[in-house]
């Protein structure tokens, strides 16, 4: 059984009922439980009352929350909510991005802002599924790449692969996925096509094998739509937006890892921090 809140074998008296049963003792926040005691939660939801609660506390530390005298984490209302949201606001700072940050960010990421890029491709899917053998699979995709990039392969030979082989509706088609942008593909697909260094290794078999949550592909480009880059004063707005969340968030991560080092934590894992927040 996989808990973060910590457990006891009975009450230690071998005359009990209870003696050799799991006893589940709740995790809790200086000293207010996460859940009642022998209730079950799964990491993430436990994850996420800690960090309610560590915010809870926090905000009638400061007098935005009535003080209430509580044996349990009790759930937060929409009042309550916006009472911290409106703490957090006044208590995290993040800095803004400079005009310099913006341009380093553009410069840096430039395949990210062109429009209009697409590829023509078609693919073999080698499906990772529940017990499948990852390692035999691997292999067999393998085989079948080197097929494939072979100087004397025959016409028509990625079509039949795909036909046999793949785990994607598309090898009724030979594989064929049509023309497809960024925003069409799984994020470590169009990674992998459209925003590497080495992405641009123009038209045939890409060739590595391309890992993405659905399994591994064989990937053929057929076609390629260059598309445009925007000037930096064009999306200069959008990255100054998107620096700003990326440091409020950061700022965000470095006040609950205060508050948790500030915190007597008990039965769950909660990264801390005992240096004050960094501003």
């Amino acid at each position: 059984m996989n808990m973060n809140a910590s457990a006891s074998q009975g009450c230690g008296s071998a005359h009990c009922a209870c003696s050799g049963q799991l006893q589940i003792v709740p995790a809790s926040i200086n000293g207010v439980a996460l859940h009642e005691p022998g209730q079950a939660l799964d990491a993430d939801t436990l994850r996420e009352r800690a960090w309610a609660e560590l915010l809870r506390q926090r905000a009638v530390h400061l007098g935005r929350l009535p003080r209430v005298n509580v044996l349990v984490a009790p759930e937060l209302g929409a009042a309550e909510q916006q009472a911290i949201e409106a703490m957090t606001d006044d208590e995290v700072r993040a800095p803004e991005p400079t005009d310099e940050e913006c341009r380093r960010y553009y410069e840096a990421n430039k395949p990210h802002f062109i429009v209009g890029q697409a590829l023509h491709v078609r693919h073999i899917l080698f499906a990772v599924t529940p017990g499948v053998n990852v390692h035999a699979l691997t292999q067999r995709a393998e085989a079948a790449l080197l097929d494939l990039v072979r100087k004397d392969v025959p016409a028509g030979r990625f079509e039949q692969l795909a036909a046999e082989l793949s785990n994607c509706p598309s090898s009724a088609q030979g594989g064929d996925l049509g023309w497809v942008s960024p925003e069409d593909c799984a994020p470590e697909l169009a990674n992998e096509l459209f925003y590497q260094t080495d992405s641009r290794w123009g038209m045939g078999v890409h060739p590595r094998l391309v890992h993405t949550r659905f399994g591994l592909h064989i990937i053929e480009v057929l076609g390629r739509r260059k598309g445009t880059l925007p000037a930096y004063e064009e999306v200069a707005t959008g990255i100054r937006q998107r620096l700003q969340h990326q440091s409020r968030a950061t700022a965000l991560r470095q006040y609950m890892r205060l508050l948790v080092g500030q915190a007597r934590v008990e039965g769950i894992e909660l990264e801390g921090a005992d240096s004050p927040l960094v501003q």
